[in-house]
């Protein structure tokens, strides 16, 4: 789902007071519930990737036996995404700076999208034969990657659309509109394309056309919705003093490394909680990234099963969230972090000791691990919330942003390794359960203090 992001740096620049002078515009803005709406259902419409493609439909199906050994396909499905991981490193904590001073925000979400809605398209060329897998995975990790580069202009929006008052309620909107279209997406997928011998079109699944047909489905379902938002949000301005070229690029770097300095020396636990936020946050994606996989080659969950475990974890995660917002307001937003984490690996744990007893392990333990990791996310954007110095919001939530983006690459290396050392697709699981507990002890020491003056 989306956190909000504004990079801003954290010098003395004349974008920077450029920035922080439209920040406090912003914040007394009214909100229009059109746009608002607009805006949520490009997240409605980014289901199709990430509840689709990369969690329970294609990434299952390119680790099927028609592709090869479960434990090969699995560590190579887990290479591409490390891979793609990698290059977000290295360019998603400028990519938001540089397309915002150069007033092309919207401009370069509508590119990112393109290229995801194009990558998903061409699935449908992806046969089951052991000849397309590196296409697949070549699509797979080049649509990440687009993905990635999208969200930064996507959550950047929030600070056009919301104030103040309201930019946590609107964040929620957007992400609980992504939980529902993904629900109601792979629905549609189920009663049109798997459910039935003969589906929609006289599709079957010879040749896997029910699954790659499917595709075709979750491409022009994201295109579709992703409409809204380039009508809806108006185009922000370029910076007055905006570089260009080379020269950009390497001022936009320094400007990030500026921002991570500043913390350093006015707002320690700000920072210790950036980098302990990226790495538990990882561990969540990691948790829907490879948990299609692990039902089915570990668990033996066919396509229709391993999709209605999607729905009924999209559903568990999105009512846990609301719940667990009310209770985040009585207990803070720590507890609930640390104890939803904790509970998290507890499952984890429990699905790999466990998985010889059969696929009840994986409907009990994996539904009980999907309940948490809602309320981690909304948790951990409103203790930062606790934490930003005044004056700083969009500085500080733009590195939220990407240094969640900086370490995208933990979660597959930790399934990857995991795979290799273990041989089978179930130790992943472990993989992604050291990512999240490495995240929750770097968690433990962080203090929720005051507004720094």
């Amino acid at each position: 789902m989306s956190e909000p992001a504004s990079p801003a740096s954290a010098s003395g620049s004349a974008s920077g007071s450029a920035s922080a002078s439209s920040a406090a515009a912003v914040a007394t803005l009214p909100v229009r519930k059109r746009t608002v709406f607009a805006w949520s259902l490009w997240d409605w419409g980014s289901a199709s990737f990430n509840a689709v493609v990369t969690t329970f439909v294609f990434s299952v199906y390119i680790t099927s036996s028609a592709f090869g050994p479960e434990e090969q396909v699995s560590a190579q499905l887990g290479t591409a995404l490390l891979i793609a991981g990698i290059v977000v490193a290295l360019v998603a904590p400028v990519i938001g700076r540089l397309t915002d001073q150069a007033g092309r925000r919207k401009s370069w979400l509508g590119i990112n999208t393109g290229i995801v809605v194009a990558c998903t398209l061409l699935m449908v060329l992806v046969a089951p034969d052991r000849q397309f897998l590196i296409f697949g995975l070549v699509l797979l990790a080049i649509g990440n990657v687009a993905f990635e580069f999208a969200g930064v202009s996507y959550n950047a929006m929030l600070g056009q659309i919301a104030n103040s008052r309201n930019v946590g309620k609107i964040s929620g909107i957007g992400w609980g509109m992504g939980y529902l279209g993904g629900i109601v997406l792979l629905a549609l997928i189920l009663v049109g394309f798997i459910f039935p011998e003969v589906g929609w079109f006289g599709v079957t699944s010879e040749g896997s056309w029910n699954v790659r047909i499917a595709m075709l489905l979750a491409a022009a379902w994201f295109a579709v919705f992703a409409i809204p938002v380039f009508f809806a949000v108006p185009e922000i301005e370029a910076a007055p003093h905006a570089k260009s070229g080379g020269r950009w690029l390497f001022s936009a770097y320094a400007d990030v490394f500026r921002s991570i300095a500043g913390l350093w020396r006015t707002a320690r636990q700000t920072l210790y909680f950036l980098f302990a936020s990226a790495v538990f946050r990882d561990g969540l994606a990691g948790v829907f990234t490879f948990g299609g996989v692990i039902a089915a080659r570990s668990f033996g969950f066919d396509n229709t099963t391993v999709i209605i475990f999607a729905i009924g974890a999209n559903v568990v995660a999105g009512l846990a969230t609301i719940a667990v917002g009310f209770v985040e307001d009585r207990v803070g937003a720590k507890p609930v972090m640390v104890w939803s984490i904790l509970c998290m690996v507890i499952c984890a744990t429990l699905v790999f000791v466990l998985h010889d007893a059969g696929p009840w392990v994986f409907w009990v333990f994996g539904l009980l691990l999907c309940i948490f990791v809602g309320p981690v996310q909304s948790a951990s954007r409103s203790f930062l919330a606790r934490l930003i110095p005044a004056g700083r919001e969009g500085e500080i939530f733009g590195l939220y942003a990407t240094t969640g983006r900086a370490v995208s690459f933990l979660a597959p290396a930790g399934f990857t390794l995991a795979v290799a050392i273990g041989g089978a697709t179930i130790f992943g699981i472990i993989g992604i359960g050291a990512v999240l507990l490495i995240g929750l002890v770097l968690l433990l020491p962080v203090r929720e203090a005051a507004r720094a003056a």
